[in-house]
């Protein structure tokens, strides 16, 4: 049952950043947001997403090649919703660094947003996300299987056949891989300087405290970072 001040999720960030490295030499002249995955371009998968789960505001951070994405985006208004740019163009801040940035964009009226990171593809339903309260934790994680091409997981889920639970650094079971998406509160990012920063050391100081949870996702979760992976994609989705 939510609170009685509960308010549904109204903003996201979409991660769109990265060089792309592993997918050169197509992201030498293309932003890999902007990569078609069946007819469509990648971050425009995750917009369509949004739009159908309620969110609003959207904010998108960008580097390498980013005019492009603006371009090719504008403020949103034909996807039906409003969206803002930051840059990082002086160099990519990593994750933590980048949405630190954003957040006078993102937080203004509201403490919690749905994070995206736009090198994935799923079908996962973002209104789950939507409609989540955090309380008093700092962050929710959607968790999935290790796909094969990775050597290992990221974090526990106990019990992750219930679905829901709180994330662990050390648990029975298998270490799950935290999908790209989530719910994350201001509040993790409390007192941080600007500058290049990683998200990983925040959630596990979070998780050491007892204030992230999570889900289990069994559904279709593809990382599209490499040439191999993005042309495997495409052909099964026709």
């Amino acid at each position: 049952m939510k609170g009685p001040s509960f308010k549904k999720i109204r903003k996201a960030i979409l991660l769109a950043a990265g060089r792309g490295e592993r997918m050169r030499p197509l992201t030498d002249h293309i932003p890999k947001p902007l990569v078609k995955v069946a007819g469509k371009a990648l971050i425009e998968h995750h917009l369509s997403s949004l739009v159908e789960a309620g969110v609003e505001e959207v904010v998108i951070n960008y580097a390498h090649l980013g005019e492009q994405i603006i371009a090719a985006l504008g403020d949103g208004s034909r996807y039906g919703l409003s969206i803002h740019y930051s840059s990082e163009a002086g160099g990519a801040l990593e994750t933590a660094g980048g949405i630190l940035q954003a957040l006078p964009l993102l937080c203004s009226d509201c403490d919690d947003f749905i994070v995206v990171n736009t090198d994935v593809w799923t079908d996962y339903h973002l209104k789950a996300l939507v409609n989540k309260e955090l309380g008093d934790n700092l962050a929710h994680l959607v968790m999935i299987d290790t796909p094969d091409f990775k050597s290992h997981g990221d974090f526990y889920l106990p019990h992750s056949s219930t679905s829901h639970g709180q994330v662990a650094l050390q648990a029975p079971g298998e270490l799950l891989t935290f999908s790209g998406l989530s719910v994350l509160s201001k509040h993790l990012f409390a007192g941080l300087e600007p500058g290049r920063l990683p998200l990983l050391p925040l959630l596990q100081k979070a998780i050491e405290a007892g204030r992230v949870i999570g889900e289990y996702y069994a559904g279709d979760w593809e990382d599209v970072g490499t040439i191999e992976r993005f042309e495997l994609l495409n052909s099964r989705l026709g």
